[in-house]
């Protein structure tokens, strides 16, 4: 596979370009994250990149909490309106405020010097 970008480094090139891509399959219609080479249900090598809506719901969510509170942080397992669901944060609202349920957006910000996936509340 030399001289070919492997997926998930495509994705992040998108991440950096503030696209939020994912992955479809043409033959299925199939949304697909986290980024491959092949459709993990079918085995189909015809994926295409195409552009997120940005709408989840938590599916789940936890609170990492550090010595110091404002440090803590939340992870959740966010399913996207395509299909797919993957795991991020919730930003822009107190960490115990995140809720199974809650519908969210995506946004991508820059952290340590690299852009990242995060949610806010919708």
């Amino acid at each position: 596979m030399t001289g070919m970008i492997q997926p998930e480094a495509e994705w992040r090139a998108h991440l950096e370009e503030g696209r939020f891509m994912i992955q479809r399959s043409r033959s299925t219609g199939g949304h697909v994250f986290y980024p491959r080479v092949a459709h993990p249900g079918t085995g189909a090598d015809d994926l295409e990149w195409v552009e997120a809506s940005g709408k989840g719901t938590v599916h789940a969510v936890t609170v990492v909490r550090k010595k110091d509170p404002a440090d803590s942080y939340n992870v959740v397992l966010v399913d996207l309106a395509e299909g797919p669901r993957l795991m991020s944060r919730v930003d822009a609202i107190a960490v115990d405020e995140v809720k199974i349920g809650m519908a969210v957006r995506a946004r991508i910000i820059d952290e340590g010097h690299k852009p990242l996936l995060v949610f806010v509340p919708a």
